[in-house]
This record gives structure tokens, C-alpha cells and sequence, in this order.
């Protein structure tokens, strides 16, 4: 017997094939348990942290307040203002400096997403492309150790260019494991696939805020449950504001792991990145030039993108606002934090169950429509009454924290936003996965992203438009009530496709 050769038509079709070529899957197999499913989710246990603590409640306001505003105080430009006035300029910068963090990398997300997501549809393996992504959040991360004030560390320039190239990096990972979503599970267990890597992310922003209070916080300021902080931690150094960078860091590393060994790869081994990149870029165009073929898509996005901006301004200015309005201090903010997380934690399982009962976009609009409804009560209340001045404040207890009626009635109702909102979230990206056509999440997850950027100042440029022309800061904040109005009017007329709700 000898052994057989190649004939031409082996040869012919061996020139032929392309691995971009291949059918690649659109769906997955089992549930949130399952273990495709619940690798996709234990993603965001890994790296939500980062945005929780970095981002919004840590070390963000370190920056601003500490660095930003303490230097510029120190400087002495300032010292021809009264007290008051100088911390309010410093304050205002440093409010500022983050905002230019943010305006930057929104832009530049904004830029590129679409093309990463286009071209993820059409490239090989998504898991590498996904490590690099990572491996510069994690890098970013761990430097911001060396974020000090007076300058001992870092320059001020070097610290908002590791948060740019975090919150791009961040951005990008989003969008790639988003792309994943469609292959994690059943199509209709992704609603709770969803949900559950919401719940994961914050509950593990939930124990890291919880380990930061006990370990630092409550034992400098009231030498419980140690005689001092641990691990030799200086409170005056800010050590325990810097140590959330290193943190998120290595947690990222560690618990990253069991989504890279798990999780289910919908890319195309060997396909050529540069044909998808090409091929990629010229769909987005195409789909921008026939946005007419995506009505129902294309009006999902922008009520999105409406109510999406309004409830980003509720959730990063609602902190200052109660900081200001309420007059909570630096241990109440931070029970605030783990409180809110707890809840979202259960919002992102509220999420997908919601998804199941009611359908995604009923559910979508019941989340919005509650957290509009909380938001307005929560205008109603000061340091001197509740629900515009209906029952006059009191206190309750003679706590640490949370003393009187105002402060538990505002806690009470940031349990409610936080479930809604997390689960608006869950909801508003599955909904995009049954609303995109089949093979080409990626790319819509691209325009998704931009829905989530390109206008994120609309909710800040309301609130101090009104603020400024009212000089209430309550109105200002209330103006975000046009955004949710004018998202939920878009999306109550986008139709489901195969009357889907």
C-alpha cells in the first residue's frame, strides 16, 4: 500500500481557505451556573472593582481633594481669597482635573470602540486580545501607589495618563467581553448571565470596601477593631486612599484567571486580525451609512444613550450631592459605598430575573421608570425636612453614623437606586444582544459604547447650567429628570423583534 499524495484539488482548495471564513458561534450552551456562563460572569467579580473603588469612590476623590485641590491650596495662588472661598476654587479644580480624565478618555473610547467591536466579530481569538487589555489595567493600577500630594510621587500629568489609559483599557475590555456574551449560555439564560456577573462585581467591591474600613479606616478613626491601622498603614500618607490601586490590581490578576481557563471563545482561531480590522472598519461605515436597515437598533441606542447619561450624573454626582446637601463625612461615605454595592449586587440578579418575567424591555423600562421616581424623593430631602418639608427632621440615634431621620430615609433610598440601576445595566446590554443580528454583537457593543461616552457631559452640563442659573443646587440636580424622560420616551417606541418584550 503507499501512502497518498495531495492532488491538485487538495492543493486548490488548501489556497482557498481562510480561517476568517468559518462560521463562528452565536450562541452557547447552559445557564449561569454552567461553567461557560459562569466564567463569563466571575469576569466582572475580577474587574468591576476597579471602576468601584478607582473611579468613583476612593481614589478619585483622593486625587481631587488631596492632590489636585490640597496642592494647589499649598501653592499659594490662592492666598488672597477668604478660607472659604480658596477650598471652594481648590475643590472646583480639582473637580475639573477629573472631569479632563474623563472627557479624554470618553473621546478617545468613543473614537475607537466601534472599530474594536467590528473587528472582534471578524478576528481570531478574543482571550488574547482581552489579556493585553487587562495586563494595562492592572500595570495602571498598581502605579497608583505612587500617587502622592506635594509631589513625592508621581507628577500630577503622569497620574491622569495612567487613569486615561486605564479607563481606555477598561472601555475596551467591556466592549470584548461583551462580545463574549452571546456565546456564555442559552439565549435565554443570558439575561441571568448578565445579571450574575453584575452581582459578582460589586459584591467584590463590596468586601474590598468592607477590608479597607477595617482594616484602615475605623481603626485610625476610632481605634476599632485595631489599636491602629494594619500593616503599618499612614493614615496622614493617605496609604490607605493609595492602597486601592494595588488592590484592584492583584485582585484582577488572581480572579481573572478562572475566565481565561473557562469561558468560551466565539473568534476563529488563525483568522487574520488585519483583514478584520479592514473588514471591520468598513462595516461600521456601512452600518452608520444604512442606519435605516437597524431602525429599531439604532433607536434602542439613543435611548441609551439618554437615559444612561442621566442615571452616570445620578451615581457620580449624587455622591457630592449628599456630601454637600446632607453634610456626611468621610466614614459615612464610605458605609454609603458598601451599602450601595450590597444592593447592586442583588440588582444584577434582580436584573435577569426581571428580564424572565416581564421580558427585557419591559423590564428596562420598570428600572428607569423606579429609579426616576426614587430620585425625585431624594430631592425632597434636607438637613431640616423630608418630602419638601411635609415632616420636619430629627434624630433618630446617637450613633456613629447616619443620626437622623433624613440620613436614614436618603440611605433607605440609595438601596433602591442602586438595584435598579445596576439592573438597568444588566437589562439595557441584553436587550442590545437581542436587538443585534446574529454574529455581530461585537460591533453593535462598539456603537454601544459610544451611546455610553460620546455624551456622558450632558449630565453635568445640565446640572451646573441649572444650579447656575437657579443658585439651587436642588434644581440643578433635578434637571437630570429630563434625560430619563426624554430615554424613556425612546425606548417605550422601539419594537422587539418577534414580539418580544
Amino acid at each position: 500500500m503507499t501512502v497518498p499524495t495531495h492532488t491538485h484539488h487538495d492543493d486548490a482548495f488548501s489556497d482557498s481557505y481562510h480561517p476568517e471564513n468559518l462560521p463562528r458561534p452565536t450562541s452557547g450552551e447552559g445557564g449561569a451556573l454552567d461553567k461557560t456562563g459562569f466564567a463569563w460572569a466571575v469576569f466582572e467579580w475580577a474587574r468591576n472593582p476597579y471602576y468601584i473603588l478607582v473611579v468613583i469612590y476612593i481614589f478619585a476623590p483622593y486625587f481631587a481633594r488631596d492632590i489636585i485641590g490640597a496642592d494647589f491650596l499649598a501653592s499659594g495662588a490662592l492666598n488672597g481669597l477668604e478660607p472659604d472661598e480658596a477650598l471652594k476654587t481648590a475643590n472646583a479644580k480639582g473637580q475639573a482635573t477629573i472631569a479632563s480624565v474623563t472627557k479624554w478618555a470618553g473621546f478617545i473610547a468613543a473614537l475607537t470602540a466601534p472599530f474594536l467591536g467590528a473587528a472582534l466579530d471578524r478576528g481570531g481569538r478574543l482571550k488574547p486580545i482581552l489579556a493585553v487589555f487587562l495586563g494595562s489595567i492592572t500595570i495602571c493600577s498598581a502605579m497608583l501607589w505612587f500617587a502622592q500630594p506635594g509631589g513625592a510621587g508621581l507628577p500630577v500629568w503622569a497620574i491622569m495618563a495612567l487613569l486615561v489609559v486605564a479607563y481606555v483599557s477598561y472601555t475596551y475590555s467591556e466592549v470584548t467581553h461583551n462580545a463574549m456574551l452571546s456565546v456564555a449560555g442559552e439565549p435565554k439564560r443570558l439575561s441571568m448571565i448578565s445579571g450574575l456577573g453584575l452581582g459578582l462585581g460589586n459584591l467584590a467591591g463590596t468586601l474590598m470596601f468592607i477590608a479597607i474600613a477595617l482594616l484602615f479606616v475605623l481603626p485610625g478613626l476610632t481605634e476599632w477593631p485595631f489599636a491602629e491601622p494594619q500593616f503599618g498603614f499612614d493614615m496622614a500618607e493617605f496609604e490607605h486612599a493609595r492602597i486601592v490601586g494595588p488592590l484592584c490590581a492583584v485582585w484582577l490578576a488572581a480572579f481573572s484567571i478562572p475566565f481565561f481557563l473557562n469561558s468560551k471563545d466565539p473568534g476563529v482561531p488563525g483568522a487574520s486580525w488585519f483583514k478584520a480590522v479592514k473588514t471591520g472598519t468598513q462595516a461600521v461605515f456601512t452600518t452608520l451609512r444604512e442606519a435605516a436597515k437597524y431602525r429599531e437598533l439604532m433607536k434602542y441606542l439613543i435611548a441609551r444613550m439618554l437615559y444612561a447619561d442621566g442615571m452616570t450624573a445620578l451615581l457620580t454626582l449624587g455622591a457630592v450631592y449628599v456630601a454637600l446637601f446632607l453634610g456626611w463625612g468621610f466614614l459615612e461615605m464610605l458605609s454609603y459605598a458598601i451599602f450601595a454595592s450590597a444592593w447592586a449586587f442583588l440588582g444584577g440578579l434582580f436584573g435577569g430575573w426581571l428580564d424572565s418575567k416581564v421580558g427585557v424591555k419591559r423590564a428596562l423600562v420598570i428600572e428607569v421608570v423606579v429609579m426616576a421616581l426614587v430620585f425625585s424623593v431624594q430631592l425632597s430631602i434636607t438637613q431640616e425636612s423630608l418630602f419638601f418639608g411635609a415632616i420636619e427632621n430629627y434624630q433618630v440615634w446617637d450613633g456613629l453614623v447616619f443620626k437622623t431621620l433624613s440620613d436614614l430615609t436618603y440611605l433607605s433610598l440609595i438601596a433602591v437606586v442602586a438595584v435598579t440601576a445596576t439592573a438597568s445595566i444588566s437589562s439595557s446590554r441584553t436587550m442590545l444582544v437581542t436587538l443585534a443580528p446574529p454574529g455581530r454583537s461585537g460591533e453593535f457593543f462598539g456603537l454601544y459604547a459610544i451611546a455610553g461616552t460620546i455624551t456622558v457631559w450632558m449630565g453635568p452640563l445640565l446640572v451646573q447650567f441649572f444650579t447656575t442659573a437657579f443658585n439651587d443646587q436642588r434644581i440643578g440636580m433635578a434637571s437630570i429628570s429630563v434625560l430619563f424622560a426624554a430615554g424613556l420616551a425612546v425606548l417605550i417606541s422601539v419594537k422587539m423583534p418577534n414580539s418580544t418584550s
